[in-house]
């Protein structure tokens, strides 16, 4: 069979079929009007949600964020989550660290890292038209990271308050920086490539990289302003006190006035990846995925998702908050903050079931679901011991749901949910050992290798 046009007589059997139901007349008017999802939610379901939790850790952080234009969402979850031990150590009322210090340096490293897998890909014997490096030329500069990526970050280029490095413009909307990069890339991309096959010696490549990553600086350096070599923190805490931390640099400031109270590398990343392909109590990694040469490889630990669920309530019962990555953009009510499987009701709109009719298995393996975002858990509501919701908060400003916060049901949780990260001491031994694997790799454009943008 070459294939089934759509003749002339089954389209008006689709016209006939669509105004014999009223219920389709009205749902077009409404929809013909307004955002479609806003005519799918619940009114019921919006009602009975409410912003209060039995738990909440003690600080939350203020000003709420809002990564604008660009894929930070992943830096400034992080970032989220560890300013508050800092803000309660120093007693801050209000405190942000600099997201744009942390995206400077992923993109210098991120492109680095990049030239190099090109030059491992070349000498891999892939071709420049084969699915992967394909995949590594169409986004070659994300925005977008995972957790490992801000540990590689941090350890090794540390942190500063945004006082001292504010954003630039290129901070808040990186599309035009981001395609000047892209351009740069592809055009480096050929000329190592090409000396690859010419057998040019390993010196002649690393010159030939750091030359290009020179433009590289230049470009992002110009774009985004660059990081002080060491600043001054000067602020008054909550009794008005004068206080400064300095002259030190970002890695002095992250290690002598940070890390006592938020430690990178006491946290630990699960992921919840339901594929029978993939069995759980197993490490994993992605072809190609990362942000610094010789850091510290993306590892996944692939646990079932009722332990990540428990391990982040324990994490908020003992006052710890909880990064995460998630597919926001289903079954969440974006301008009421609500992430609940039954706050958009299709049925009664469209007459279908939309993004549920497939179980989070299938949705990975149809390209229907994937990790989008990443933000901070909060708080959460025990009922009978068990978690049923979540209080998040999101780097969206403060103009959606509970000033910036949203409310996250435990049943979405199970079905969108795919990473936390918790403190160590929270997680068994046994899912600890899984660490200490040599994972599997799988390829470059594995779903579970998306970032958080």
């Amino acid at each position: 069979m070459v294939g089934t046009p759509l003749g002339e007589e089954v389209l008006l059997k689709f016209r006939q079929h669509f105004y014999a139901e009223p219920r389709n007349v009205l749902a077009q008017n409404v929809c013909t009007k307004i955002d479609p999802l806003e005519a799918c939610v619940s009114r019921q379901q919006f009602a009975s949600t409410q912003h209060v939790f039995t738990h909440k850790v003690d600080v939350e952080g203020k000003p709420t964020t809002n990564q604008k234009s660009t894929g930070r969402c992943w830096v400034f979850a992080a970032l989220n989550v560890i300013r508050l031990p800092f803000m309660k150590k120093y007693n801050i009322d209000e405190f942000e660290f600099s997201q744009s210090h942390l995206f400077f340096w992923d993109k210098i490293e991120r492109c680095n890292y990049f030239l190099n897998n090109i030059v491992l890909t070349a000498k891999r014997g892939e071709p420049v038209n084969g699915r992967l490096v394909s995949f590594l030329l169409h986004d070659p500069t994300s925005d977008g990271g995972q957790w490992d990526m801000l540990v590689n970050l941090i350890n090794k280029h540390g942190l500063m308050p945004k006082k001292n490095f504010p954003d630039a413009f290129s901070c808040e909307s990186s599309l035009r920086m981001n395609s000047i990069l892209k351009s740069k890339l592809r055009e480096y991309t050929k000329v190592l490539r090409e000396m690859v096959d010419a057998d040019a010696s390993d010196e002649e490549l690393r010159e030939t990289i750091e030359k290009n990553m020179d433009e590289v600086f230049r470009v992002v350096a110009i774009c985004l302003g660059t990081p002080v070599e060491k600043f001054t923190f000067e602020f008054y805490d909550k009794s008005k006190q004068y206080n400064s931390f300095g002259p030190v640099t970002p890695l002095e400031f992250y290690n002598n006035y940070v890390k006592p109270c938020f430690n990178v590398d006491d946290k630990v990343c699960l992921v919840t990846d339901p594929r029978q392909s993939n069995p759980y109590n197993r490490a994993y990694t992605v072809d190609c995925l990362g942000n610094v040469v010789g850091g510290r490889p993306i590892v996944y630990n692939n646990q079932p998702v009722d332990l990540l669920l428990n391990l982040a309530a324990e994490s908020i019962k003992q006052k710890e908050s909880v990064w995460f990555g998630c597919e926001v953009g289903k079954r969440f009510a974006s301008k009421h903050g609500i992430e609940d499987l039954a706050i958009h009701d299709y049925k009664i709109t469209f007459g279908l079931e939309v993004t549920l009719g497939l179980c989070k298995e299938d949705r990975l393996l149809y390209g229907e679901s994937m990790m989008t975002h990443a933000m901070n858990i909060t708080g959460v509501t025990i009922q009978d011991d068990q978690p049923v919701k979540f209080r998040v908060e999101n780097s969206w400003g403060d103009d959606r749901g509970d000033k910036g916060y949203l409310v996250m049901t435990k049943d979405w949780f199970e079905e969108f949910v795919f990473e936390v990260v918790v403190d160590r001491k929270f997680v068994p031994d046994k899912v600890l050992e899984v660490f200490e694997q040599d994972p599997i790799i799988l390829p470059a454009w594995d779903p579970m290798g998306t970032l958080a943008r």
